[in-house]
């Protein structure tokens, strides 16, 4: 027996979570199929905590996104009595003098504060004599470091912001499949899905199957994304004075390349820890063959190359470790677009390692657009057009 749907959502994490709420919300029959339980850590948005910026140094095509998930945060924390955003503040800081990439974009601290005022987001530019003084957290600046602080940022409990919006998407009308592999996807008319439980039949279907996208779907995904697996520490403190209620979440860069920084975030409440990780762009993995164990020595190294000597009452003893995937574009971009060859086929992938603050404003921007609403925010710089 074939099973019908207007949308099927393909991967529950991050991304399809927000597509398959904001469908629901807009009376679709929608169906969400994950081959895990989500939330879960098998993927790319596990982990306790996601920064958030709402001015946001890749650019500002993706400043309307993350605002509007601000908005839907709060407007979930109201539905659900969970709490989703703390809005703790995020600190992005780089070295006075020469150069500095995050995420492949120079000067990354400038670009931040040039969206910060094309979009009226509140901010504040700091020296890092400034950063010392409010936040004795940071050690060993020269005092000359340019900073962008935001006091709307923060993070957010990406684990939280999955279950929230699944289950109210389960409560609007969308149904639910877990444990269920997607094996293939075509489209003939209508979109055929064969799943290892059955085949569903839709009008559209939206992909956001993070590190399982290239291999469901082939060309041109498969040439254009790439994985690479990432490490999350967590490190005892010793001393938690440094850490008061003002303790921003940061981005540090303290060299010339994307990987001469830090990212990290102050302890929750309640805890003797700090999370803090770094990214890696040159071992690739699969989302199949990941190796999920951290080897104590990469902790090790973490902390010799990124932690020691920068942040306050922080020892090399780990509590905590984490493997995830960040599936990446050749631009380190988005892909938020419709599928080359079958137009009823919706792409929502790569996140590039930077996606799960935007997450739920992208699911209200694609929904709007399956539905047939108003295109409310330019999506041409997430096309796939621009890799030919």
């Amino acid at each position: 027996m074939t099973e019908q749907a207007d949308f099927v959502i393909i991967g529950l994490g991050a991304m399809g979570s927000a597509v398959l709420y904001q469908l629901a919300k807009r009376g679709a029959h929608a169906i969400g199929v994950d081959r895990f339980a989500p939330p879960h850590r098998m993927g790319s948005s596990h982990g306790e905590t996601r920064i958030t910026r709402q001015a946001v140094g890749e650019g500002g095509d993706y400043a309307p996104l993350v605002l509007n998930s601000h908005r839907i945060w709060r407007e979930l924390e109201a539905d659900t009595g969970e709490k989703l955003l703390n809005d703790c503040g995020v600190l992005v800081m780089a070295p006075g003098t020469g150069p500095t990439s995050h995420h492949g974009k120079p000067d990354f601290v400038a670009r931040s504060i040039e969206v910060a005022r094309d979009f009226g987001i509140k901010h504040e530019v700091l020296d890092g004599a400034e950063v010392a003084r409010r936040f004795p957290q940071f050690l060993g600046l020269a005092g000359n470091e340019k900073a962008y602080y935001e006091p709307g940022g923060g993070y957010v409990f990406p684990e939280r912001c999955i279950s929230a919006q699944l289950n109210r998407g389960s409560q609007l009308g969308a149904q639910i499949r877990t444990g269920v592999e997607v094996l293939s996807i075509d489209q003939h008319g209508m979109v055929r899905i064969e799943t290892s439980s059955g085949t569903i039949q839709a009008q559209q279907a939206v992909v956001t199957a993070g590190g399982w996208t290239a291999p469901l779907l082939g060309a041109p995904f498969d040439r254009l994304l790439t994985v690479n697996r990432q490490v999350l520490h967590w490190y005892e403190l010793d001393d938690l004075a440094a850490y008061g209620p003002d303790a921003p979440a940061f981005v540090w860069m303290h060299g010339a390349t994307d990987v001469d920084y830090l990212y990290g975030f102050p302890p929750l409440p309640g805890d003797r820890r700090i999370k803090v990780a770094t990214e890696q762009y040159e071992t690739l993995t699969t989302a199949n063959t990941i190796d999920r164990e951290v080897d104590p020595a990469e902790s090790a190294e973490m902390y010799r190359k990124h932690v020691k000597g920068r942040l306050a009452g922080a020892t090399p003893r780990v509590t905590q470790t984490a493997a995830c995937l960040y599936t990446v574009t050749p631009d380190r971009g988005f892909i938020i677009d419709r599928h080359p060859r079958y137009d009823r086929i919706f792409v929502v992938s790569a996140c590039s390692g930077h996606g799960f603050k935007h997450s739920a404003g992208i699911g209200d921007v694609v929904a709007e657009q399956l539905t047939g609403g108003s295109n409310r925010v330019d999506l041409t710089s997430f096309s796939i057009a621009r890799f030919e």
